[in-house]
């Protein structure tokens, strides 16, 4: 077997799904089917049960799970070790990150990033919070990007970012014309808001610590989306400022500040404490985390 059979292994065990990973390895399920047939003929064990019309593995699917993880890491660090005898950076960096990170966040890191290592490969994984922490965790991207807090003890948490939520609203509507605006004001409009999430948690609370009822016209899961339905008057929303500076600049929408209650989002590097770290994935550490020095020095 090679590695190549190797990973096509570890997509189908991660997803259970022979279709996703054939989507994740950009082949056809077919192939997919016949290198995993492969290695059970090789190997001599069934490593799939496939019954039911689901995916899961088997005892000797799970225990050749391990090694499986333990031979690619290997490999990876081999090769990073390899590169780095040269004292130059090179190889892959992997960063899983929300939609609102990948499109405000991120371009300036990374190309700061590629003009001082342009023989090291960038990649990003767009997920939800969950789904990045999972993939941090099962080592299939190096770094997370997600907002604080994060309480995993498994992860190692570097601050990059430092930012607040703001109410956004279209430059007509009659908050936009306030300076400031408060919670109680709030409740009187209908509010376009994150179906979950840390943003979720925080605009609950505040209500909720006020005992007041929002008017919640519209949940998305995209940042993105939230600010088109509330560049058209569906409703207001909130949303962390640097996400929404240059639809200000273009005078889309307004971004207002809450007067009485601030809700911080800062946002981080995680990865496992347990993980080696290429030169690679230490100079794109310290380039994240030199990118906005003063937010991050001020808000200490």
């Amino acid at each position: 077997m090679d590695f190549d059979q190797l990973e096509t292994f570890l997509e189908v065990a991660r997803h259970a799904s022979f279709s996703r990973a054939a989507e994740k390895r950009f082949r056809t399920q077919p192939a997919i089917s016949s290198q995993i047939r492969a290695i059970e003929e090789e190997v001599g064990a069934k490593l799939f049960d496939r019954s039911g019309g689901k995916v899961a593995l088997t005892a000797p699917g799970k225990a050749f799970q391990k090694y499986v993880e333990a031979t690619l890491e290997a490999r990876k660090a081999m090769l990073v070790m390899l590169g780095e005898m040269e004292h130059i950076p090179r190889g892959e960096v992997i960063v899983g990150a929300n939609e609102g990170t990948c499109l405000h966040i991120l371009p300036e890191v990374f190309a700061h990033f590629k003009k001082q290592y342009p023989d090291v490969s960038v990649n990003i994984k767009r997920a939800d919070y969950a789904k990045i922490l999972e993939s941090v965790n099962d080592n299939s991207v190096d770094f997370g990007v997600v907002s604080l807090p994060v309480t995993d003890n498994r992860l190692t948490v570097v601050p990059i970012h430092r930012d607040e939520l703001v109410v956004i609203a279209p430059p007509r509507h009659p908050v936009a014309k306030l300076k400031a605006v408060t919670i109680a004001d709030l409740v009187k409009f209908p509010l376009v808001v994150p179906k979950a999430g840390h943003t979720r948690d925080a605009i609950e609370h505040l209500f909720y610590e006020r005992r007041l009822k929002p008017n919640y016209t519209m949940e998305l899961d995209s940042s993105e989306l939230l600010k088109r339905f509330v560049a058209a008057d569906v409703g207001i929303g909130f949303i962390a400022r640097s996400n929404v500076e240059e639809d200000v600049r273009a005078n889309v929408l307004c971004a207002i500040p809450i007067a009485d209650a601030q809700i911080k989002r800062d946002l981080a590097l995680v990865f496992r404490k347990d993980k080696a770290l290429s030169r690679a994935a230490l100079a794109f550490i310290d380039i994240a985390v030199k990118q906005n020095p003063e937010k991050l020095a001020s808000r200490r």
